[in-house]
């Protein structure tokens, strides 16, 4: 793969990042906004002290999401893209749609449910503003082990089809994956700071609409990378493949 079709796929996994931003962003807007503001308001009922707003609610839930959500899309579309070049044909025979498809799920998987699994997502008022330094720091601990495991599993999973075969080799592979992901839940410390009074309700349906904006945005990038992507790396046929090899010969 050379430098221009790099390019062409960081340019086309930006674009698609772009494209899952704007999904995701509606989702966000029409299910993760009112947890928010039910959040506050319970903030605000038992919060003794009155702090000024540096910018207004309002702002923080039109352009403040846009602008965050947009730039995440796109700055984890590109890093996607690279991953893409350098999975593509390395984790098994599979065109350009399918492994666009399976990074996305595997980025899903160990991006942010692994950490969301030990330290799930939580609303304003929930947690204590001293620990916000330790939580922030655990959960990129969880999430770099989260990749690291992913990538230990596949690397695991290829050594052992040869041997095993492709489907034990799997099988194996994602059994030492949640194995080793068992083991860090259960040695990283765990942390519980929801206060006293706070709707077990509002805090489940935040959790859900923040795993359903992860959802559309991966499962949407991997759709439309894929396709992208699939027309600078177009797939050979069998018929082209067998015709080239006597040909190289």
């Amino acid at each position: 793969m050379n430098s221009v079709t790099i390019r062409n796929l960081l340019v086309r996994g930006m674009l698609a990042g772009l494209a899952a931003g704007v999904l995701a962003l509606v989702v966000a807007y029409l299910l993760g906004e009112p947890q928010v503001n039910a959040a506050i308001a319970f903030e605000e009922a038992h919060s003794h002290e009155h702090e000024m707003e540096v910018v207004s609610r309002g702002v923080q839930s039109t352009a403040g999401l846009a602008t965050g959500v947009l730039v995440y899309g796109v700055a984890l579309g590109g890093i996607a893209a690279l991953a893409f070049c350098f999975a593509l044909g390395r984790i098994g025979r599979f065109g350009a749609r399918a492994t666009a498809a399976l990074l996305s799920g595997a980025a899903l998987l160990a991006v942010y449910l692994v950490p969301f699994l030990k330290y799930p997502a939580n609303p304003p008022s929930v947690g204590d503003p001293d620990t916000i330094g330790k939580r922030t720091a655990l959960y990129f601990l969880m999430m770099l082990l989260g990749i690291l495991l992913a990538v230990a599993a596949t690397i695991l999973g290829r050594r052992l089809a040869p041997k095993l075969g492709n489907w034990y080799a799997t099988v194996a592979a994602v059994a030492s994956f949640a194995v080793a992901i068992g083991l860090a839940y259960a040695f990283l410390p765990a942390i519980n700071e929801v206060p006293h009074g706070f709707s077990a309700t509002l805090l489940w349906q935040f959790r859900l609409s923040a795993i359903a904006i992860q959802l559309v945005l991966w499962t949407s990038f991997g759709l439309v990378f894929g396709h992208l992507a699939e027309r600078v790396v177009p797939t050979r046929s069998p018929a082209t493949a067998a015709g080239a090899a006597p040909a190289a010969s």
